[in-house]
């Protein structure tokens, strides 16, 4: 099934801007990306020419000599039976096209002639200089075409997709907002609702195979077996696109993720990799799986003041998933159930983070922390209406202590306001917004 994503309009904007560039869309594997390049372009062009670099590799072969627009459109229409380039009226679409080098250098010749629409979609653009040797020698022997394509990121479906694939539609959305501009409760009717999706998401994620499944279905265990699968081919990736030393050092790296958040200041640590593992050891192999998309980095900061990125500590960090429903999809059989009913654990924390880490990560948002030992330890700090701004994720209850500390001593730590998101209804106390879980996808103001 089709739903509706944010991707649809960025292709629109990008179609309309007079004299635009070829479109390569990044992102990790299987969030949607050439379906929904291919449903865009189905819907406003005449005539659409697909190349899957993945699965047919054999294509890569037609960039192998001239890539003058001509030559090309030529061999292009001489493999692909009933493709057809009219100016003004067909899309290329070059699916996985990390796996051609030479069909990348080619966009700077797309775009010099201008006759014809190209997007691209890819899913390890991000992981130059740890691919095999074989496929750094071939992307050696050509060039990325800087200055004439734009590059736009891509991530699984986020919560308000999610909304909209329950058939939350915008009135709805527009009064949450509403409420948290007021600062008043949300009607307990739709509160109810809107936390049983919440709690959903948890579960589901973003992949949409997996929403697909679980809304088609309503069957965790099918759902379950979608994620499982996709986690699957990260592996297989691991080891296809990977150098030989590195690949078990990434999936050692990987496999590590429920362990790191299990403890109690989660900050990422080698040795919990492997016993005795050192940075030196693994930090291209955790650079791999993040420029993969695979997880996102949230790094400590030194001092709770903007800028946020230049107060960061480079080598002082938690790994979050990317996407929830995959981290869930990773821990023990039942948590899904668990997770619904309420009854999370003593694990309750590290999930509440990695669905915020999951909810900023999908907005664009750099995430950051603030942890000082044996005294403060805030779970996320971002930027809000002008202001650095603590965050505090509580499953429920919670008396957010490091929040309070920073809060009375504001000549110190520059903090004024503060936000605490968990499973209760919008309110303040004083400088301290409270806001129910469902509610973080709003905080896009900067």
């Amino acid at each position: 099934m089709m739903y509706r994503r944010k991707i649809e309009d960025v292709l629109l904007r990008w179609k309309e801007t007079p004299n635009h560039k070829p479109l390569v869309i990044k992102g990790c594997r299987q969030c949607g990306k050439t379906s929904s390049v291919k449903a865009f372009a189905q819907q406003h062009y005449k005539h659409v020419v697909y190349m899957d670099f993945h699965e047919q590799k054999e294509l890569c072969a037609l960039f192998d000599g001239s890539l003058k627009i001509d030559y090309l459109t030529v061999v292009i229409t001489a493999a692909i039976p009933g493709a057809m380039f009219v100016p003004g009226k067909t899309c290329l679409i070059l699916d996985e096209i990390q796996d051609c080098p030479k069909a990348r250098a080619a966009l700077k010749f797309f775009k010099l002639d201008g006759r014809y629409d190209v997007i691209c979609t890819g899913s390890l653009l991000g992981v130059n200089g740890y691919k095999s040797e074989e496929q750094q020698k071939e992307e050696e022997t050509t060039s990325v075409p800087v200055g004439f394509e734009n590059i736009v990121d891509m991530y699984p479906i986020d919560f308000e997709e999610w909304l909209w694939a329950n058939q939350i539609h915008q009135p709805i959305i527009d009064m949450l907002k509403q409420h948290m501009r007021d600062e008043s409760p949300v009607p307990e009717a739709i509160h109810q609702r809107m936390r049983q999706l919440m709690l959903e998401y948890i579960i589901v994620g973003g992949m949409p195979e997996a929403v697909s499944t679980f809304l088609t279905t309503h069957d965790v265990n099918q759902m379950v077996a979608v994620q499982k699968s996709i986690i699957d081919e990260y592996k297989v990736d691991m080891v296809k696109y990977a150098r030989s030393e590195d690949k078990t050092r990434i999936r050692e790296c990987f496999e590590s993720i429920p362990r790191q958040l299990s403890r109690d200041n989660k900050k990422f640590t080698y040795s919990v990799v492997r016993k005795g593992g050192r940075s030196k050891e693994y930090v291209g192999s955790l650079q791999w799986i993040e420029d993969a998309g695979i997880v996102r980095r949230c790094h400590n900061l030194t001092i709770t003041e903007l800028p946020l990125s230049g107060n960061a500590l480079q080598d002082c960090f938690k790994i979050y998933m990317a996407d929830t429903g995959l981290f869930i999809s990773m821990l023990d059989e039942g948590t899904q159930l668990d997770i619904l009913q309420g009854r999370l654990g003593s694990f309750k924390g590290a999930i509440y983070e990695n669905v915020m880490a999951d909810i900023l990560g999908k907005m664009g948002r750099k995430l950051y922390y603030y942890q000082k030992p044996d005294s403060i330890e805030i779970d996320f700090v971002m930027r809000y209406k002008g202001e650095c701004t603590p965050v505090e994720c509580k499953a429920r209850t919670g008396n957010a202590k490091s929040m309070q500390t920073l809060l009375k001593h504001t000549e110190k730590y520059h903090v004024y306001n503060a936000l605490k998101l968990g499973d209760y209804n919008v309110g303040r106390n004083g400088p301290l917004l409270t806001l129910p879980f469902y509610m973080a996808f709003l905080l896009t103001e900067l």
